[in-house]
């Protein structure tokens, strides 16, 4: 598919005034679509591949191939190349948490354990990656609580997530580090979001930007709450990214899975949007620094089989055969 003649301007020109242009890799896809790739981003994020998970197995035992192979296309491409992620309630081994007993650990042994991991993963990386997500989703999407049930705050308290920032400046005192989360344009969420992250400010914690996952669709969030999301945190003076954006085509609780393809009128809508969402940015080019699309093209995206086993989705600039799609044509009259 890659080997035919591309004419479309790139991405990455089309906004070199404005912010990098990102997609999220893996393994897999910085070989399927390496041409698409290097001609249309100037920014990767590992999909999977720096998570604890993947690179943290045992304590003793480190895995970095998977990352150093992500790393070493940024490297051949000179793209600038994000981390993602060092703290997450999500994909951490279990073993962080449990002494040779299986008991949990006490807070001390947790943030020893933590900034170890830190020190190494981001010291390996250091000058290569130039931006983290430091900690991941950790706010709570309902409710008054502020902060996600876990095992960082039941070990280590609310605490865990300033010594995270702390440990990560500690390890690369140049990189900018950021607090990323979803549903961040949703006035409840945004608004604790904010809350946090000006509470890590005001008590001098190393916080450089706010990452909005920006895992929208073709209704939501509106677009009056995106821009208010964008007012209020650009307001604490931090920059902001957009660090996984797709648009989905469906809502999120339409269960649907009859469709093999897309409609022209969801390919119409999807335009439709994703020109009323780049005129917004635009419009912060000086309080946004880059738009990291979680993936590329149609061919490969998480949001197939989620939250529906089955089903297809198609939430990018670029249908399957790479080809660019009508929400690029769009974006690209900008």
């Amino acid at each position: 598919m890659d080997h035919l003649k591309r004419t479309e301007t790139p991405l990455k020109q089309l906004f070199q005034e404005d912010f990098k242009i990102g997609a999220a890799v893996n393994p897999r896809t910085i070989v399927s679509q390496e041409a698409l790739l290097a001609r249309h981003f100037n920014s990767i994020t590992a999909e999977n591949e720096m998570k604890f998970a993947s690179v943290h197995p045992e304590e003793e035992v480190y895995t970095f191939e998977e990352a150093d192979l992500l790393a070493a296309f940024a490297r051949k491409h000179g793209m600038a190349l994000r981390g993602h992620t060092l703290v997450w309630h999500n994909q951490t081994t279990d073993w962080i948490f449990r002494d040779r007993k299986g008991d949990s650990v006490n807070r001390e042994v947790l943030l020893e354990r933590v900034r170890a991991h830190i020190h190494t993963v981001v010291g390996r990386y250091k000058g290569d990656i130039y931006a983290w997500d430091v900690v991941n989703e950790a706010i709570a999407d309902e409710g008054a609580e502020l902060l996600r049930s876990s095992r960082w705050l039941d070990i280590a308290g609310p605490d865990f997530i300033a010594k995270a920032f702390e440990f990560a400046h500690e390890a690369d005192p140049d990189a900018l580090l950021f607090y990323n989360d979803y549903n961040e344009s949703h006035p409840q969420k945004r608004d604790k979001i904010y809350a946090l992250v000006k509470s890590l400010l005001d008590r001098d914690i190393p916080i450089h930007g706010i990452g909005l996952q920006a895992h929208w669709n073709l209704y939501d969030p509106a677009l009056e709450d995106i821009r208010a999301a964008i007012e209020k945190y650009a307001s604490l003076g931090l920059q902001l990214q957009l660090t996984e954006l797709d648009i989905s085509v469906f809502r999120f609780d339409d269960k649907r899975t009859d469709l093999k393809e897309p409609t022209p009128d969801m390919l119409e809508t999807q335009a439709e949007r994703y020109e009323a969402v780049f005129r917004l940015l635009k419009e912060y080019r000086n309080e946004i620094t880059a738009v990291t699309f979680w993936g590329a093209a149609d061919d490969y995206t998480w949001l197939d089989d989620f939250p529906v086993r089955g089903r297809k989705n198609w939430p990018f600039l670029f249908d399957a055969e790479h080809r660019p799609k009508p929400a690029y044509d769009r974006i690209a009259a900008l």
